[in-house]
């Protein structure tokens, strides 16, 4: 047990005299730590271990050995990354191997060897390679006198020198030429981001209903023509154009697959009831129909879908980023980083009794970004 001093508290700590002389402690240390060092007396420093030097240091063959272990790395390094963009272009999106797709296995490990070898091989350098003594140096104050900072310099270039990189031109070569490539699979993979959009956001179904030929609206899950009394007031119908199955536009399209959800995501809309009475202002005169509204389903701030709909208010909320729209006053947004109201439709009810667009979007579906003029 540590015998506590009569006062109480901790019990002294020996590591304060750590390679202070006894003799000198009362200089620059207070009473209680001078008396403390005289009681006690100073740790003796334990110095520095004997230096090993490495194998590669006292054999030239080792040495060899080394160099060409490492410029192994990065040659082979710099040949996955060339891997990468060959598996990107030649390997079928479609394939696959033990139920994974061939092509992202394939660009996972070249990319991952490349990254993995550029590492090894600059480990591999510094262990066996490089300068291996031990430096010590004494706490200096906070700013460096001019020769301090003269001698840093003459310091750097003289590690610059040791660390054979200039000397050293196999390896200086092949890890250029690995770190110059491996920045070619960033660039390679923009290719992934897609065609240029173009005005894919300013066309939609609805476009049909321009001819005169207005366009019924369905149950996107049912693809059922909706009537009004199909509708309760706080009703929301998530719907799509009835043209969706037979548009010229999109014939052709498989039943399943990107390309067909994207031909209805720029479609998809939402169908609201609320009384007229409730309705403050909308895009267009008279483009209710007895108190039912219609809506694009695609978020003006980044593009999310949305149909969180609170009746009493009539606010339609986006999930990804709490857009909130007005429906009864134009869709207009009263919350949120979204910069303008969602597009409306037109609605009416043909011969027999359903709900019609009568007239296409008047302005872009989407993010802010894609907006006309």
């Amino acid at each position: 047990m540590t015998d506590l001093p009569e006062s109480g508290g901790a019990p002294p700590r020996r590591d304060l005299a750590h390679r202070i002389d006894p003799a000198q402690a009362g200089s620059h240390l207070p009473d209680s730590s001078a008396a403390l060092v005289e009681s006690h007396g100073a740790v003796p420093d334990p110095g520095l271990a004997p230096h090993e030097h490495r194998r590669a240091d006292v054999d030239p063959a080792a040495e060899r050995r080394a160099e060409r272990q490492v410029t192994a790395m990065f040659g082979l390094s710099a040949l996955a990354t060339v891997g990468f963009v060959v598996a990107f272009f030649a390997v079928p999106d479609d394939a696959a191997v033990l139920g994974i797709g061939a092509q992202n296995a394939a660009l996972g490990v070249t990319l991952g060897v490349a990254l993995f070898l550029i590492g090894a091989g600059a480990i591999q350098w510094a262990k066996k390679l490089m300068p291996d003594v031990e430096i010590v140096e004494d706490r200096k104050p906070m700013r460096s006198t001019d020769e301090a900072r003269a001698e840093l310099v003459a310091t750097f270039q003289e590690g610059s020198e040791d660390s054979g990189f200039g000397r050293r031109t196999l390896i200086r070569g092949s890890l250029l030429g690995a770190l110059g490539l491996i920045g070619l699979p960033a660039v390679v993979l923009l290719r992934d981001l897609g065609p240029d959009p173009g005005s894919a956001l300013s066309t939609t179904l609805w476009d049909d209903a321009a001819e005169g030929m207005p366009l019924r609206i369905v149950n996107d899950v049912t693809f059922t023509p909706l009537r009004p009394e199909d509708l309760e007031v706080g009703t929301l119908v998530n719907a799509i154009p009835e043209n969706f199955e037979g548009s010229e536009r999109y014939d052709g399209l498989p039943h399943e697959g990107p390309a067909r959800i994207n031909a209805r995501s720029h479609s998809a809309v939402i169908v609201v009831r609320m009384s007229p009475e409730e309705i403050r202002s909308q895009q267009g005169e008279n483009w209710d129909h007895e108190g039912i509204l219609c809506f694009s389903k695609i978020c003006t701030h980044v593009g999310c879908p949305i149909n969180l709909y609170e009746h009493r208010t009539h606010h339609l909320l986006c999930p990804c980023h709490q857009s909130t729209y007005d429906l009864s006053d134009a869709a207009n947004v009263i919350f949120g980083p979204a910069a303008r109201h969602l597009p409306q439709l037109p609605l009416g009810i043909d011969d027999e009794g359903y709900l019609i667009a009568r007239q296409p979007f008047a302005e872009a579906v989407g993010p802010s970004f894609w907006e006309r003029g």
